[in-house]
């Protein structure tokens, strides 16, 4: 059984930097795409950034180059490094997985993946 568990949200003032991990267990993280999702109070969940099994990267707009989605496969983690944050970018950051035939710009819709983990908290505020 696939499980994911998320690691590495917290508090960090504007500007600031974090490195968010998603440790697959239950299976070989190259074999699957994974993607990072977030979700603010009173908000719909929202795609963040993909990589899938051939190593192609996706970002949502919004990124604008402040975030680097990574993969280890030696750790089996898929990693998310997110720098220059705003307050804008707090909410909880999930990390899902599948195992669909990939398609040209990546999924990104949450009802594409079938294995999601629990959730970090990321709050920036001064």
């Amino acid at each position: 059984q696939v499980r994911l568990v998320e690691s590495g949200g917290g508090w960090v003032q504007p500007g600031g930097s974090l490195r968010l991990a998603c440790e697959l267990s239950g299976g070989t993280v190259s074999s699957y795409s994974v993607a990072w999702f977030r979700q603010a109070p009173g908000e719909e969940r929202e795609f963040v950034s993909s990589i899938n099994r051939l190593g192609i990267r996706t970002y949502a707009d919004f990124v604008n180059g402040r975030f680097t989605i990574s993969r280890d496969n030696n750790k089996n983690t898929a990693s998310l490094q997110l720098h220059n944050l705003k307050p804008e970018d707090t909410a909880v950051y999930s990390c899902a997985a599948h195992t669909k035939d990939e398609v040209l710009g990546g999924r990104r819709m949450a009802a594409e993946y079938d294995y999601w983990g629990q959730g970090t908290q990321v709050t920036v505020s001064s």
